[in-house]
């Protein structure tokens, strides 16, 4: 009997796809985490800037449920998790990861004090910055470009969906063209960008998703981190959903709508996420987004059954 080999290429555990496991073994040749931390910061769709409350699926933490201590300094923040990983992996080095809110928020001033203590540490190889596109003025990437001089710089850029409907009915706060203008800025830079896209998203069809997700393949991206909508308990879409409720994907939707779309992303994008986490004491639906581990199996499992492999569609 001939076994039949994986022969995609950016992977060490017989993945389909391009692994963010693969990309920082590969680049640091050992155990690399993230650390998430919150410099408190807030973002412009909650201070009046753009709008007031937030994305409607945010919690009073922003994006940033799983970020540090926002009333520890950044250094302790570092420490205490840091020291946490270690006892798992010994030898691991770090991404200072800024997650909670939008980490570009700010004078120039405020970001040099926020990000530039973590270019000295020995443990730290790069720094991973969370942002908005509405907050990437010339002189905000002017600096990050600086900042890239400096130490291996990821940006993770929040964009949800491309369809404008949906971004307004989100409260996101801007439209798809500005994402594309924050993109192009930082491209011109040749600073490294991850995308952020959610499926499941109040009244987005397949379809929409689809599209989404094959327009984002088609753009100058080095990485894309996809995941479910999370109902979390008194948010904005929570209320919104007792009052009216709206279509929630099923498990099985989701694995399906996953593997398709990956077989539209180009196979150098590097793929961070395909499902996300949300606290679970806050977490409305959909409860089968709790067994990560088994979701991230079956989209194994039905790529090899329907042999398909990241860009294959292409």
């Amino acid at each position: 009997m001939v076994i039949k080999m994986n022969q995609f290429p950016y992977t060490f555990d017989n993945k389909r796809y391009h692994t963010y496991n693969y990309f920082l073994k590969n680049k640091y040749q050992k155990k690399i985490a993230k650390v998430s931390l919150n410099a408190g910061f807030t973002c412009p769709n909650r201070d009046g800037t753009s709008g007031f409350g937030g994305c409607i699926f945010c919690s009073d933490k922003g994006s940033g449920d799983f970020a540090g201590n926002v009333y520890d300094s950044l250094q302790k923040q570092f420490a205490d998790v840091s020291s946490i990983m270690r006892q798992k992996w010994p030898d691991c080095q770090f991404i200072a990861y800024f997650q909670a809110n939008t980490n570009t928020y700010g004078s120039v001033e405020r970001l040099k004090q926020t990000f530039e203590p973590f270019i000295h540490y020995p443990d730290v190889v790069g720094i991973a910055i969370a942002t908005r596109p509405d907050c990437l003025s010339e002189e905000i990437c002017d600096y990050l470009y600086e900042l890239s001089q400096k130490c291996d710089l990821y940006i993770e850029l929040g964009l949800q969906t491309i369809h404008d409907q949906t971004a307004q009915f989100i409260n996101r706060g801007h439209d798809y063209q500005t994402f594309l203008d924050g993109l192009s800025r930082l491209r011109q830079r040749n600073i490294d960008v991850c995308v952020h896209i959610i499926n499941g998203l109040p009244y987005e069809t397949h379809e929409m998703m689809m599209e989404t997700a094959k327009t984002v393949g088609q753009l100058d991206i080095q990485g894309l981190k996809i995941h479910n909508l999370f109902m979390l308990k008194n948010t904005v879409l929570h209320h919104i959903y007792q009052k009216e409720p709206f279509p929630i994907l099923s498990r099985d939707e989701y694995i399906q709508l996953v593997v398709k779309q990956l077989a539209y992303i180009p196979d150098n994008v590097i793929i961070e996420r395909l499902t996300g986490d949300a606290p679970l004491h806050d977490l409305v639906e959909p409860l089968w987004s709790i067994k990560k581990v088994t979701i991230l199996n079956d989209i194994d499992k039905l790529m090899k059954e329907k042999d398909i492999y990241q860009g294959c569609l292409l």
